[in-house]
């Protein structure tokens, strides 16, 4: 198999993305273009209220009066505020819109980001951490994980030694293998218990719980293991 066919899986899961992406992305903008037209349709001509006001002083042509033209008037006035009002409504229902479509594509864009963090934690769940060196430093009480290092308790440094031992040697321990060569005492006379809880007080000391979570492995019904390549690791 080539390198390019290797790369199908990859290439084909990114263009799934992309084109989730664009499709969700042209749906929310179809969706709020659909409601800014049926909005926009559904509010009153600006010109409404003026129009009614013109077609009374027509039809009312009988209205001479001071008062009664000055009642007119004043109906003119409020059509022409109306009308402002209304293309100001108008604006702020413009500004909201794009201002939405800019939120809901901002939320899609990270919920792409998300599902795509969550599938590279499960490739990296699957695989394993990757570990270039491994380095134990037994009089320091220090372990050099690739770049990053770690001050462990002696305690810590002798679960980490006795499975670097076994991983160089493609041993996998159980807890009661790990306590019987820590403690010295025969495996039937150790508790499986007391092996787990030397490898939980690993994992606390390592910190980073991905780290140690990934390192040092719990394969079901046979016990522990460091997902380190055998040749990786170096003890001084």
């Amino acid at each position: 198999m080539s390198a390019d066919d290797g790369d199908h899986p990859a290439r084909r899961a990114l263009r799934s993305g992309n084109r989730v992406l664009a499709g969700g992305i042209a749906a929310i903008v179809a969706i709020l273009l659909v409601a800014a037209a049926f909005l926009f349709w559904s509010l009153p001509d600006a010109n409404a209220f003026n129009a009614l006001v013109e077609r009374i002083f027509v039809e009312n042509d009988a209205l001479t009066t001071g008062d009664q033209i000055r009642l007119l008037e004043i109906l003119a006035q409020s059509g022409t505020a109306f009308s402002q009002v209304l293309a100001s409504y108008r604006m702020i229902i413009f500004v909201l819109l794009v201002f939405a479509t800019a939120l809901l594509i901002a939320a899609l864009v990270f919920l792409v980001m998300i599902l795509s963090l969550n599938r590279r934690m499960e490739a990296i769940q699957k695989q394993g951490i990757q570990v270039a060196s491994l380095i134990i430093s037994r009089g320091e009480n220090a372990v050099v994980l690739n770049d990053m290092e770690f001050r462990l308790t002696e305690a810590a440094i002798e679960t980490l030694s006795v499975l670097a031992e076994a991983r160089m040697d493609d041993d996998i321990l159980t807890g009661a293998q790990i306590e019987s060569v820590i403690s010295g005492k025969a495996e039937a006379d150790c508790d499986e218990a007391a092996g787990a809880m030397r490898i939980k007080r690993l994992r606390d000391a390592l910190g980073n719980q991905m780290v140690s979570e990934l390192l040092v492995r719990n394969i079901a019904r046979r016990g522990y293991v460091l997902a380190v390549r055998p040749d990786a690791i170096r003890m001084i």
